[in-house]
């Protein structure tokens, strides 16, 4: 088990699950929330196709979380809002 945050607050994960698998079991159940109408999307498809499961991670945005490996001390954020195009 490793400590990581969730929109600031501490949560225990599992060491090497994914970040959508972890916002899959803790609540609220959402990753993101629609950028046209604020609705929360979840993940979905777990295998990168749908994007529903984009969130910001230790300050970089739109990280789909189905391909990211929980890590000690890793902050996660659900993304809120239009995506965030970064290098």
């Amino acid at each position: 088990m490793v400590a990581v945050t969730v929109d600031g607050q501490a949560i225990e994960a599992i060491e090497g699950e994914m970040v959508a698998g972890l916002l899959a079991r803790i609540d609220p159940f959402f990753a993101r929330t629609n950028p046209v109408n604020g609705d929360r999307r979840a993940p979905y498809c777990m295998m990168g196709v749908c994007f529903e499961c984009l969130v910001k991670i230790d300050g970089k945005g739109s990280v789909q979380s189905c391909f990211v490996q929980v890590r000690e001390g890793m902050r996660i954020e659900r993304q809120h809002g239009p995506l965030e195009m970064q290098s």
